[in-house]
C-alpha cells in the first residue's frame, strides 16, 4: 500500500493508506482550503484496497479530473485534481511517495488562499434557457438539460466509464459489514470456549446497546465447528438477517453474519470480527417499482444512492409517489420490483434485523399529546427496550436524547403546550431512543411557520452532521439548501432530478420552484424521467448505480420479516394499560364527561313515574306498561354511553399504533389494554346509571339468582361492555374521526328499534333473526326475565295474553342464555377489531 504525496499551494503531505483525509473549508478537516468555490465538506481521499481514490461529497461546484467533473474516481499520480473549477480552482498535485514527508495534521491551518477575484458559479455564467417540454421533445436529450457541447458530454461519459466508479463495485461484492468497511474490533476464539454476548459486564463480549439483552447469546466452539446460541433474548439474534428462534442454535459458516443489536459478528479463522453500526452507513434504492391493483404503477424505476452522514430532501407535486416511496424505503410496503440496500444489505430480506436501525417520523405526531414529554418518552422506551432494561438505564437514555435535541428544559411540560416545532422535536426524540442510523421523516414541517420550518430543517441538518443519514419528504422548498442531495419526483412516480439542491433550479431552467411545479402540472404526460436520464447530472449522480442490475433475492416468509417483541405479552399489556390510564387521567374534561353522561341519562329515566313491580289493581288493566319503557331508556342510554367511550379511541391513535406495531408491539396486547381500561370505565358508568335510575323505584322483592337491583345492573353493564366493543369496531372501520359521530348516532337509534319494547319482534320471520344481532335485544331480554315483563307489560296479542316474548321467560336458564349471548356478541366484536386492525399496520406486519 504505497503512500501518496499531496501538494497544494506549495505545501506537501504524505498520506497514510490506513486512514482517510477530508478536504474542504471545514476548519476541523484534514486539508483546509480557504476558497469560496470549495464546499465545507468537499471531498475525501482514501485508499480503497486497489489504489488511492477521491470521492466528492456532493459539493456545489464540483471536483474535476482532466476537465471532467467526477463524483468518485481513482487517482493517478501526475494527474492534477481541481476543486471548484476545472481550470483555475485549487489544484491538487499527486505523486508517489519517495521519502517520508510531513504528516497531515488533524486540524491544519488553511492551506490555500484564493488567488483570483470573486468567483462566479457556473449557473450564473451561463444559465441554460429552458424550453417547454412540448418543444424540447424534438431536441437531443443533452439540449433539454444543460446546454453543453456534445463532445464534452461524450468525453465525460467515456472518462467515467474508464475510471470504474466505486459504487457499482460496492454493490456487486459487498463485504460482510457493508461497503469497504473494516471491522471495529477483533476477538480470539479458542476451541472449546464459550463466549457470551450481552449488555451485562459479566459477558465475555459486552455490547453497550440497550437493544441488546443483559445475557443475549453465546458463541460456542466445539469439534472445529462454531455455532451461535440465543439465550432467550428480547430483540432477537439474527443469522444473515434472519431471526434465530428464541433459545435456538445455528451452525455458522465462514460467510455467515450474526446480528446482535447494532453489532454484527463474523468468524474469520480463529477470531471473531465485530463491526458496530455507529451511523456511518450508505443507503441506496435500485429500480424500485410499485404496482397496485389493476396494474397501475405508482412508483416507476426509482434509483438513487445516499452517502453516509447526509441529509436528503424529497420533493414533488401531489401524485408523484412520495408517500409510496417512503413506505418502500422503510420496508413498510416493500416495492414489487427492485432493491433497497442498507449498507449493501437487502432491507427487504433482512427487515427483521435492520428495522431496529431505521427510525420513521410520520407527518402526524406519534406521541400522546396529553402526556408530559418525559412521561411520553418513558412509556415509549418501556415498549421499545428489552424487558430486562433497568429503569435507570432507560431514564439515562431519555435524558441523553432530550439534551441532544435541547428539550431538557421542556421535559415536564405537556406536549399540547409545546409549539409545532417543539412537538416535532419530541417525535424525533422518540425515534432517537434506539439510536437509529437511518431516519425518515414525512412532511415534518407541514403546518409550521417559516421560522419553525427553518428550525426543523436545521435540526435535521444537525442530526446528519452528528453521524446519521436523514431523508425528509417535504413540500417546503425554503430550506432545501441545507440538504446534501435533492430528489425531485415527477407526476407518475418517476425521478425528475437527483443531485445537489443548488443546481436543481438551473437543471429545470426556472428561477422558482413554483414554476417547476407548474411545469409538472402543465406537462404531466412529458417524459421527465427520460429528460433526467439524458442529462449530465444523471451521469454524475445516478448512472453508475442505475447500471447495476437488482440483486436476485427471494423474499423470506412474512413471519421471518416480522420483528420480535422487545417485551413479553404481559409486560406490554401492563405498560399499555398504565399509559392509557395516564392519558385519560390527564384529560380532566373527558373524565368529567364520562361521569356526567350516565348521570344525566339516569336522571332522564326518573321522569317516568312508575314502579317495576305489579301495580295495585286499577281496572280495567292490571299491567304496569311503563316498566318496559324505563328499561328501554336505561338500556339505550347505557348503549350510547358505552359506544361513545370507545368510538374514537382507535382512529385517534392510528398513526401511533402503526409506528409502534412496526417496532414489535403486540396487536392483541394493544387491543386488550383498550378493552380492560374502557371496560372498567363502562362498568362504573353502568353502576351510576342504574343507581340513579333505580333509586326512586319499587323493585320486585326477589330476583332469579341475586337481588333484582344487582341482576338488572349486570344486564345494563353487560350491554355497556358489548356496546363499547361495537364502538371499537366503528373506530377501526372509519378513516377519519369525523365519521365516527354519525355512525354512533345511527348505532344508538338502531338499538332503540330492536329492543322488543316498541313493537312485537318475536314470531316475525327475518325481523326476529336480525334482532338477534342487536345487543339491546338481549340486554332488555335479560332485564325482562328478572322483572317478568311478560306479565308486567300489556300483551301484544290481547286475545291470547300468554303469547309473550320467549326471551322474557322468567327463569334462571333464560336469564343466563340472554347474558351469555350478549357477552358473546362483545367477544365477536373483539375478534372483528383484531382483524380490522391489520389494515392499519405496515404490510410486513400483517400476519
Amino acid at each position: 500500500m504505497p503512500e501518496l504525496v499531496l501538494e497544494l499551494n506549495g505545501r506537501t503531505w504524505t498520506l497514510d493508506p490506513s486512514r482517510s483525509y477530508s478536504l474542504g473549508r471545514d476548519p476541523q478537516g484534514d486539508v483546509v482550503i480557504d476558497d469560496a468555490r470549495v464546499s465545507w465538506r468537499h471531498a475525501t481521499i482514501a485508499w480503497n484496497g486497489r489504489g488511492w481514490g477521491i470521492e466528492d461529497h456532493g459539493s456545489t461546484n464540483g471536483t474535476y479530473v482532466r476537465g471532467a467533473r467526477v463524483q468518485q474516481t481513482e487517482l493517478v499520480p501526475g494527474t492534477p485534481v481541481y476543486l471548484g473549477n476545472a481550470t483555475d480552482g485549487p489544484r491538487l498535485n499527486l505523486s508517489a511517495a519517495a521519502a517520508p514527508q510531513q504528516a497531515v495534521p488533524q486540524q491544519a491551518a488553511p492551506a490555500y488562499q484564493a488567488p483570483a477575484p470573486a468567483y462566479q458559479a457556473p449557473a450564473q455564467q451561463a444559465a441554460p434557457a429552458y424550453q417547454a417540454p412540448a418543444q424540447a421533445q424534438a431536441q437531443p436529450a443533452q439540449q433539454q438539460a444543460w446546454q453543453q457541447p456534445q463532445q464534452a458530454a461524450a468525453h465525460q461519459q467515456q472518462h467515467q466509464q474508464a475510471q470504474q466508479p466505486h459504487v457499482p463495485q460496492q454493490q456487486h461484492a459487498a463485504p460482510a459489514y457493508g461497503g469497504d468497511r473494516s471491522p471495529t474490533t477483533f476477538h480470539q476464539i479458542a476451541v472449546g470456549r464459550v463466549m457470551r454476548i450481552g449488555r451485562a459486564l459479566e459477558n465475555e463480549l459486552v455490547v453497550s446497546d440497550l437493544q441488546v439483552s443483559r445475557l443475549h447469546a453465546e458463541f460456542r466452539s466445539t469439534g472445529g465447528r462454531f455455532e451461535i446460541h440465543d439465550l432467550g433474548s428480547h430483540n432477537g439474534t439474527y443469522v444473515n438477517g434472519q431471526p434465530l428462534p428464541k433459545s435456538g442454535t445455528a451452525l455458522l459458516g465462514p460467510n455467515d453474519i450474526v446480528g446482535v443489536g447494532h453489532s454484527t459478528f463474523r468468524i474469520v479463522g480463529d477470531r471473531l470480527e465485530e463491526f458496530v453500526d455507529t451511523g456511518d452507513v450508505s443507503f441506496s434504492a435500485r429500480h424500485l417499482t410499485v404496482t397496485v391493483d389493476g396494474g397501475k404503477q405508482i412508483l416507476k424505476d426509482v434509483t438513487f444512492g445516499v452517502p453516509e452522514k447526509s441529509l436528503i430532501g424529497v420533493i414533488g407535486p401531489s401524485g408523484s409517489g412520495k408517500s409510496t416511496l417512503l413506505k418502500a424505503l422503510t420496508g413498510y410496503r416493500p416495492a414489487n420490483e427492485g432493491d433497497v440496500l442498507y449498507d449493501n444489505r437487502n432491507l427487504y430480506k433482512q427487515f427483521a434485523e435492520l428495522r431496529q436501525r431505521i427510525g420513521l417520523v410520520p407527518q402526524d405526531d406519534i406521541l400522546h399529546k396529553e402526556l408530559k414529554v418525559s412521561t411520553a418518552l418513558k412509556y415509549a422506551a418501556k415498549l421499545r427496550f428489552p424487558g430486562d432494561t433497568a429503569e435507570a438505564e432507560r431514564a439515562a437514555r431519555i435524558d441523553e436524547v432530550l439534551r441532544e435535541l435541547k428539550l431538557d428544559i421542556h421535559k415536564d411540560k405537556k406536549i399540547t403546550s409545546l409549539s409545532g416545532g417543539q412537538r416535532k422535536r419530541v417525535s424525533v426524540a422518540l425515534e432517537l431512543l434506539t439510536k437509529p442510523s437511518l431516519i425518515f421523516l414525512d412532511e415534518p414541517t407541514s403546518g409550521l411557520d417559516p421560522g419553525m420550518d427553518r428550525d426543523v430543517m436545521q435540526l435535521l441538518r444537525g442530526l446528519a452532521d452528528d453521524g446519521r443519514t436523514v431523508l425528509v419528504v417535504t413540500h417546503s422548498v425554503a430550506e432545501l439548501s441545507l440538504c446534501d442531495k435533492l430528489l425531485v419526483m415527477a407526476p407518475g412516480g418517476s425521478v425528475a432530478y437527483f443531485g445537489p439542491p443548488d443546481e436543481a433550479l438551473n437543471f429545470f431552467g426556472y428561477s422558482t420552484w413554483a414554476d417547476v411545479f407548474s411545469a409538472f402540472e402543465n406537462y404531466r404526460d412529458y417524459d421527465w424521467a427520460g429528460r433526467w436520464k439524458g442529462s449530465q447530472h444523471y451521469q454524475l449522480y445516478a448512472a453508475d448505480l442505475d447500471a447495476v442490475a437488482p440483486q436476485q433475492v427471494a423474499m423470506p416468509p412474512m413471519q421471518q420479516m416480522m420483528p420480535p417483541k422487545a417485551q413479553g405479552w404481559g409486560d406490554q399489556l401492563w405498560t399499555l394499560i398504565r399509559r392509557y390510564v395516564s392519558v385519560i387521567a390527564s384529560d380532566k374534561g373527558f373524565m368529567a364527561l364520562m361521569l356526567i353522561l350516565p348521570a344525566v341519562l339516569g336522571v332522564v329515566s326518573t321522569v317516568i313515574p312508575a314502579t317495576f313491580g305489579l301495580a295495585p289493581p286499577k281496572p280495567p288493566s292490571r299491567f304496569n306498561g311503563d316498566a318496559g319503557t324505563i328499561m328501554l331508556i336505561l338500556c339505550v342510554g347505557m348503549c350510547f354511553s358505552g359506544a361513545a367511550n370507545s368510538v374514537r379511541e382507535l382512529i385517534k391513535e392510528r398513526v401511533i399504533y402503526e409506528r409502534e406495531r412496526a417496532t414489535g408491539l403486540s396487536r392483541s396486547a394493544y387491543l386488550m389494554s383498550k378493552v380492560i381500561v374502557l371496560g372498567f370505565i363502562t362498568a362504573i358508568q353502568g353502576v351510576v346509571i342504574c343507581a340513579i335510575g333505580f333509586a326512586p323505584r319499587d323493585l320486585p322483592t326477589e330476583g332469579l339468582l341475586m337481588p333484582p337491583a344487582v341482576e338488572l345492573c349486570l344486564s345494563v353493564t353487560a350491554l355497556g361492555f358489548t356496546s363499547m366493543m361495537f364502538g371499537l369496531v366503528i373506530s377501526s372501520l372509519v378513516k377519519t374521526a369525523e365519521k365516527t359521530m354519525p355512525l354512533l348516532v345511527m348505532f344508538a337509534i338502531v338499538q332503540v328499534v330492536f329492543t322488543g319494547i316498541l313493537f312485537q319482534v318475536y314470531d316475525s320471520p327475518g325481523l326476529e333473526q336480525f334482532a338477534w344481532l342487536m345487543p339491546s335485544r338481549w340486554a332488555v331480554a335479560a332485564s325482562g326475565t328478572t322483572l317478568d315483563l311478560g306479565k308486567l307489560m300489556p300483551p301484544w296479542d290481547q286475545e291470547n295474553p300468554t303469547n309473550t316474548d320467549p326471551l322474557w321467560e322468567h327463569s334462571i336458564a333464560q336469564w343466563g342464555v340472554n347474558i351469555t349471548i350478549l357477552l358473546l356478541i362483545g367477544v365477536a366484536c373483539g375478534f372483528a377489531v383484531q382483524k380490522l386492525l391489520r389494515r392499519h399496520e405496515p404490510e410486513v406486519m400483517r400476519n
